[in-house]
């Protein structure tokens, strides 16, 4: 073998091993379940805590079993170490936007879950798709909160314009059913079954331990 085929040997080798080197690196870093990595989004991971991004409408039933079958069960597996956030997007043609504003009013008052739970209740299972003044009165009476306090954050716009950020943010993603499920603000979850759900959820604490 003469310099020349040495050389070529030594560079084919050295990239032979850099390539092997990046795949073992990815394929550590890569976690359990099925899921993709939403290029652009940063990472909104917090150490010890998963946070899952539920784009959802309130009229949509396939929302609603996910909530009752899927959410519920996680959220009560994992306790604090998953935090569930609804973004509103609405689908559902025809329906108008308070349902939305109601629970971007009551998130922004510390009862966004308990008011998600009251809502998809209503809509669904009481099947009340007009949520007039009175009807929030006793929504907001169960739930816990202030109704002139409510209203007046409601009538002050900011409900909707958080609103409004959300379906943003969802085109930014590519969100294009309901409910659609993005992990940590970059890992968008496609098979929303509940045991995959549960996997790619476990892989993030796991790694968190050893990081």
């Amino acid at each position: 073998m003469n310099v020349m085929q040495q050389r070529r040997a030594v560079l084919l080798f050295g990239i032979v091993f850099l390539y092997l080197s990046v795949v073992i690196v990815q394929a550590a870093d890569r976690l359990p379940g099925e899921y993709e990595v939403i290029k652009g989004e940063s990472s909104l991971h917090t150490p010890g805590k998963v946070l899952l991004l539920e784009f959802a409408d309130f009229y949509c039933p396939h929302c609603h079993l996910f909530e009752r079958v899927v959410t519920s069960k996680l959220t009560e597996e994992f306790g604090e170490r998953l935090e569930v956030r609804l973004i509103g997007f609405p689908v559902i043609r025809g329906k108008l936007p308070t349902a939305f504003e109601m629970y971007e009013q009551a998130r922004a008052m510390g009862k966004g879950s308990e008011m998600k739970s009251v809502l998809f209740r209503t809509i669904h299972k009481e099947q009340i798709h007009v949520l007039d003044r009175g009807l929030r009165s006793l929504l907001l009476r169960e739930v816990g909160l202030d109704a002139k306090t409510f209203e007046a954050g409601l009538a002050s716009g900011e409900p909707y314009k958080a609103l409004e950020q959300g379906i943003a943010w969802g085109l930014r993603v590519q969100v294009k059913h309901t409910p659609t499920i993005v992990l940590d603000g970059n890992l968008r979850v496609s098979n929303l079954d509940i045991d995959n759900l549960r996997t790619v959820i476990n892989g993030i604490l796991e790694k968190d331990k050893k990081s």
